[in-house]
């Protein structure tokens, strides 16, 4: 049985915390910043999680 490959683009992105969630980053914060309002763009750049029904999908992916 072969060996089970990382998706490279999920490795890039996600990250587990010590709890065994997985910590994303927020879209929409790369460029056109000036039309969004300074309390967007503050919580843009805060990491969040990945939604439960998501988690099974970015694991398979991570090779978890």
């Amino acid at each position: 049985m072969p060996k089970t490959k990382t998706n490279s683009s999920a490795k890039k992105r996600f990250s587990l915390t010590g709890s065994g969630k997985i910590k994303r980053k927020h879209a929409y914060k790369r460029h056109i910043l000036t039309k969004k309002e300074k309390d967007r763009k503050r919580g843009l750049t805060k990491s969040g999680l990945v939604h439960a029904s998501d988690t099974p999908n970015v694991k398979f992916m991570l090779g978890i």
